[in-house]
């Protein structure tokens, strides 16, 4: 129960084996007792599709748990965060090293980051794979 990310949520919507839940995710001060008195409490609601073959068990409105694995949300800040600011930082100094301009390097930098977007459109299927949620029903 570690390695996992627990959401409470809502379903929305279910259409075959596929769920649409509407989790609540919270930044850590948003359930702080003075948030109304400060200004950094974060709340945004999220729409998540989750398969899982007894959907029809579930009906709109029904209270669920969302779970996902912890490695999931590891892999999604690499992809996201770690990987493009390693293109960008080692592209910018090889290309300082070969022309010694500045702007041309930093755009050129820049533009290594569409190659990068694109293959990862390319793969959404298979990312979707990997990026899945379960549901449980709360009791």
């Amino acid at each position: 129960m570690a390695n996992t990310i627990r959401h409470q949520g809502i379903v929305e919507n279910i259409s075959g084996v596929h769920l649409q839940v509407r989790i609540i995710q919270t930044s850590a001060c948003a359930s702080c007792s003075v948030k109304g008195h400060c200004t950094s409490a974060d709340t945004k609601e999220k729409l998540v599709d989750v398969t899982d073959a007894h959907a029809a068990s579930y009906h709109p409105g029904d209270r669920v748990w969302v779970t996902g694995e912890l490695s999931m949300g590891v892999m999604a800040v690499l992809l996201a965060f770690i990987f493009p600011f390693l293109i960008l930082i080692i592209s910018l100094f090889v290309f300082m090293a070969i022309w010694d301009d500045e702007l041309r390097s930093a755009l050129c930098s820049l533009s290594l980051l569409i190659p990068y977007c694109y293959i990862l459109w390319l793969n959404k299927s298979r990312l979707g794979k990997k990026f899945s949620f379960s549901v449980r029903p709360m009791n």
